[in-house]
């Protein structure tokens, strides 16, 4: 069949979605209302639905009565068990995948149950609807005329009694359609390669004589790949290689550090970049429009969602609002309810809304990852936004940070201490510091009234880390390449001090 043909056929099938996604954006609470409901009937004779009474819940206000928010911790004997073969305990299905997680911090893995619901329903549906928004607003696209390269964790699937688990990406790899895999590259054996740098490698040599028109993986780790790719053909932008790419696919970790870099080694006016949200626990949001940065509520995905205002979290005030309460441009602690039975799943990342018709939000951070220590409320959003903007008027380029406080001493002032991997150092350091803190000022009044007059916190510092410090710090710790991201913020001085350590580190 010829290309055009199957570009067609692809991109006719891919938009028929767009009724369906019409229907929650018209009926947003009575479809997230309706999902629950139904959640709770599937698990009714669960072992968790028979504990909390699932068959006699038949409204919001009971659901949130009965049923406690939990952390990881809270679930995992009941995770454990399904992972050494007992069934219905917390969804009603056979659940024999489990998303290895450890996040950016925890040693300790998690494993996040992945139903066969979740990955049709959830994970794979969100990336149909990924293209077919991008189809809908692009209707002279071409993309299906080439392969989309997709670059995901270095992992392998291990069995553990008749279960398995491995990084999201390879199960989802393991569990591809067809279609699919003919539309990608890499091969399915090389994307599931576990060692990171061997990996690199053969991607490189299997996808640089492709006609990749598409690419889809963290900003951080496909610069390093994009980066690797120039260097070995000697081309100096992509389109040299890949002359009809026009659209890249990324999520994970923010993308406005990297922002300027991808356009200066894709220097096309109307190449396209679409923001997804996505994770082990499910897919969340994607952007639907071109040249937006904000992304869309999926709502029909079978997952429910509750959200803890991010003034009251942690408190003993806490409370949890469903959709139709929240508010504009307030700080939200996400929680979950989802086809894979996890029951007001607490999963640790912050958003803010910026439209409540349709429901768009926007990635702010993790509960677990900003600085309050002198009631700066630093959020990651915040310190992403200020680290562009100070990039972008020094003419310097970031490949990792992070940041941690400096905790007050007898007489001495606090202050924020950062760790800053730079590609390109700014001519003029001491420009770059003030931009940067004046940029946080602006856009953070509770950083502005601290730091008025030096009152609580001293001006920033900045440490201009060695080449490669975060790639070492991250092998070091067996977390090259996927989902792995560095700690941007802590309350705490444990990573900083980590990365301080290995400064001077003379790596063989």
């Amino acid at each position: 069949m010829p290309l055009t043909i199957i570009n067609a056929f692809a991109s006719w099938v891919l938009k028929q979605r767009i009724h369906q996604i019409e229907l929650f954006l018209k009926y947003p609470n009575e479809v997230q209302e309706e999902l629950l409901m139904n959640l709770l009937q599937s698990a009714k004779y669960t072992a968790l639905g028979k504990q909390y009474g699932f068959d006699s819940i038949l409204s919001y206000k009971t659901f949130c009565e009965r049923v406690p928010i939990s952390s990881y911790e809270e679930i995992q004997p009941l995770i454990e068990r399904t992972r050494n073969g007992e069934q219905n305990l917390f969804w009603n299905t056979t659940i024999k995948w489990f998303a290895k997680s450890s996040g950016t911090t925890n040693a300790k893995s998690k494993f996040i149950p992945v139903s066969n619901e979740a990955l049709e329903d959830c994970h794979y549906k969100g990336s149909k609807d990924l293209l077919c928004m991008y189809l809908n607003n692009n209707e002279d696209s071409e993309m299906f005329l080439g392969k989309s390269l997709r670059l995901g964790g270095s992992s392998q699937i291990y069995e553990n009694n008749n279960s398995y688990f491995g990084d999201l990406s390879a199960i989802l790899i393991e569990n591809m359609p067809i279609w699919a895999e003919f539309s990608s590259t890499p091969s399915n054996k090389t994307s599931l390669m576990s060692h990171w740098e061997t990996k690199i490698a053969a991607i490189i040599n299997e996808t640089k004589t492709e006609n990749v028109t598409s690419f889809a993986g963290v900003p951080s780790w496909m610069l390093v790949l994009m980066n690797k790719m120039m260097e070995e053909t000697g081309k100096t932008n992509l389109l040299e290689i890949w002359p009809n790419l026009e659209v890249y696919f990324h999520g994970g970790v923010s993308f406005e550090p990297y922002r300027e870099q991808y356009q200066s080694i894709l220097p096309k006016k109307d190449f396209k970049y679409y923001e997804i949200y996505n994770a082990s626990e499910g897919f969340f949001a994607i952007q639907d429009l071109n040249y937006s940065n904000d992304l869309l509520l999926m709502l029909d995905y079978g997952i429910f969602y509750e959200f803890i205002p991010m003034d009251v979290f942690g408190t003993e005030n806490q409370f949890a609002i469903r959709l139709s309460d929240v508010e504009l441009h307030k700080n939200y602690a996400i929680v979950i309810t989802t086809n894979s039975g996890l029951w007001r799943y607490l999963i640790g990342d912050t958003v803010r809304f910026t439209s409540l018709n349709p429901f768009r939000i926007r990635v702010t951070g993790r509960t677990k990852h900003h600085i309050n220590v002198f009631g700066e409320e630093l959020m990651i959003e915040n310190t992403d936004k200020a680290l562009a903007e100070a990039c972008k008027l020094t003419h310097a380029e970031v490949i990792d940070y992070t940041v941690a406080p400096i905790f007050m001493k007898e007489k001495e002032k606090g202050a924020h201490e950062w760790m800053i991997e730079f590609k390109t150092i700014p001519n003029d350091l001491a420009l770059f510091e003030k931009i940067l803190d004046e940029t946080l000022q602006n856009i953070n009044s509770d950083y502005e009234a601290k730091r008025y007059n030096n009152m609580t916190l001293n001006p920033l510092v900045i440490n201009i880390a060695r080449k490669n410090l975060f790639y070492d710090w991250l092998k070091d710790r067996d977390k090259l390449g996927g989902q792995h991201k560095i700690p941007r913020l802590s309350n705490s001085r444990d990573y900083l001090e980590q990365l301080k350590s290995m400064q001077v580190k003379i790596i063989a």
